[in-house]
């Protein structure tokens, strides 16, 4: 019985039985390169939107990924467990997430009509386990880890694993007694975050970022970099700071205050004008033949339970993610038409800060400005020459624009530079905010109790998968790194009815596995332009193909990567296994 299980599982892994679906033509809803050529070599099948079928190719490979992240975590001395995917709500109540977390959350009731969540991600559940079962400082720290399946309710599903409903994540959560033990813990998880993308042969960049829904400070994104993907970031040309584009910071603008607080003095009163239908920054710009930037845009925002205006100038976009961590406000949204009227008395398009009865925040580079053109909170009209300080007030001055290429970098004053890239990994400082909320808590050496400082870190899995492939691909297919191929070797003989082709490809598909290498034999009945067609697609790292001259024991061997191909004795292919696979 042993024998013949080892013969199915053997066979397993010749073509002719395995389910690889390829295809010839480019599946139509597929728009990246790594959705077309994943659904193309038949590694996934999508079942729904944004809902994927593993096939065996691809579960190979994802087997292969979270393999290297349970070695990297072992290493780094995380501990594995697995968390419920179906959680409570009243846990995401205790912490405040339940109303704020958003339509992403699945949301679900049980027979007894409690409600419950499909899991997004796992702090609540994790932070009360430890809460559970951790009461003293002499069992911190804790760095606890799973691989396993989340669910967000995406609005747009789109580009494959790229952007899923269901993905595959590792998570892992740590408790210490102080924020040195967070920082501990942390740089051991950013190091080993980049042994993983090192491993699999990925060319990253560890960005500065925003918390978003998890919150916490002091976080960081690992991205792909990829001309295919969402994220963009910034970098600067003279030194290493890099930042998503939501989080970069501005340099604080230079500006001789005593000379711009003369020119204010020396302006004319504020004049206001006629300014018919002009709403947009544009249009206003082009009437009053005047650039964006002599031009102040007002936003009214609500922000929790009150309505705040924001000032940035006209060439600027404001970048609401910096406002909402300025405001402290878990709710932000731009206000509707009917509030801008019951604040302004205008129509929307004519909001300005003179006379404004509400907060006024502004942007720092409003703050060097000698005049501006605003909104006169009067359908059709603006004003000029108005000035701050003179004409309007604000109450509070942030950094609150979008960062823009060209810009100063914050750190060193070389040039900001922008590139895209595909968010993997991303990891927080979270503090006490769901240790706090949640109960965990332990007694340090003095009996005192204090709550456990948690850092989180959390890396998309599945996700790595479409990522490699956009930085590893060529109009055949895909070009495997070895770490995660879903087999080492390809071995295709041109003609399987051949009985010396067919010897010789059996003989190097038994030896080679014997060496411990993960073989594919391409067993069919097919031509061989369609046998090497379907290698290239597949793109495993290195094809053997076994022609005519296997009569002298001689077989062809070709590098995925670089195209390069080499004839070998198939004894000596046998012994130096190492020297052809090594890149």
């Amino acid at each position: 019985m042993a024998v013949a299980q080892q013969r199915r599982m053997k066979d397993a892994m010749k073509q002719s039985t395995m389910l690889i679906p390829t295809m010839r033509e480019t599946p139509a809803e597929a728009e990246m390169a790594s959705h077309r050529l994943m659904l193309r070599a038949g590694l996934i099948r999508m079942l729904v939107s944004g809902v994927y079928t593993y096939l065996p190719l691809g579960l190979r490979v994802l087997h292969k990924v979270e393999q290297i992240v349970r070695e990297e975590m072992d290493r780094a001395g995380a501990q594995e467990v697995l968390l419920p995917a179906l959680q409570p709500a009243e846990l995401w109540e205790k912490s405040g997430r339940w109303e704020t977390y958003g339509p992403e959350l699945i949301r679900l009731h049980d027979r007894h009509m409690r409600p419950m969540v499909l899991g997004p991600t796992h702090e609540e559940v994790i932070t009360a386990l430890v809460a559970g079962e951790i009461n003293t400082y002499r069992r911190l720290p804790q760095i606890l880890y799973q691989i396993q399946t989340k669910f967000r309710d995406e609005r747009r599903p789109r580009s494959g694993l790229l952007r899923g409903r269901e993905f595959v994540m590792k998570d892992a959560y740590s408790f210490d007694v102080d924020e040195a033990g967070l920082a501990e813990s942390y740089r051991r998880m950013h190091e080993a975050y980049c042994r993983i993308f090192e491993r699999m042969g990925l060319e990253f960049r560890a960005v500065e970022a925003d918390a978003g829904a998890i919150g916490g400070t002091g976080t960081h994104e690992f991205i792909v970099l990829s001309e295919a993907g969402e994220d963009t970031i910034v970098s600067c040309s003279a030194c290493d700071y890099a930042a998503n584009v939501e989080k970069a910071e501005i340099r604080v603008p230079q500006g001789d205050e005593q000379a711009i607080e003369t020119a204010r003095r020396q302006m004319p009163p504020m004049e206001k004008v006629h300014t018919p239908g002009m709403r947009s920054i544009e249009e206003v710009s082009g009437f009053l033949a005047a650039t964006p930037d002599k031009l102040v845009k007002t936003l009214l925002y609500q922000a929790d339970d009150r309505i705040v205006a924001v000032l940035v100038r006209g060439d600027h976009e404001l970048n609401e993610v910096k406002l909402k961590t300025h405001l402290g406000v878990d709710k932000l949204v731009l206000a509707d038409e009917e509030t801008v009227r019951t604040v302004t008395g205008a129509e929307v398009g004519f909001a300005g800060p003179v006379g404004l009865g509400i907060e006024v925040v502004a942007d720092l580079a409003v703050a060097t400005m000698t005049e501006a053109i605003v909104g006169a909170n009067e359908t059709d009209m603006h004003y000029v020459h108005a000035v701050l300080g003179r004409d309007f007030n604000v109450q509070r001055f942030y950094d609150l624009r979008m960062v823009q290429e060209g810009d100063t970098c914050p750190r060193c004053g070389g040039n900001i530079q922008f590139a895209r890239g595909i968010e993997v990994g991303h990891i927080f400082q979270l503090g006490t905010r769901y240790s706090e909320k949640l109960g965990a808590y332990y007694l340090d050496e003095h009996g005192q109790r204090r709550p456990m400082i948690m850092g989180c870190y959390g890396i998309g899995v599945s996700r790595l998968i479409p990522a490699v492939i956009e930085q590893s691909h060529d109009e055949q297919g895909i070009i495997w790194p070895r770490s995660i191929a879903p087999f080492d070797v390809h071995v295709i003989p041109v003609n399987w009815q051949d009985d010396v082709q067919r010897r010789v490809a059996e003989q190097l598909y038994q030896a080679l596995q014997e060496r411990g290498l993960d073989v594919l034999l391409d067993d069919r009945l097919e031509r061989v332009g369609v046998k090497l067609n379907d290698a290239d697609l597949i793109g495993l790292p290195r094809r053997v193909l076994v022609g005519k001259k296997a009569a002298e024991g001689r077989v062809e061997v070709k590098n995925r990567r670089t195209g390069e191909v080499v004839e070998w004795e198939v004894a000596s292919l046998i012994e130096n296994v190492d020297e052809w696979l090594a890149d």
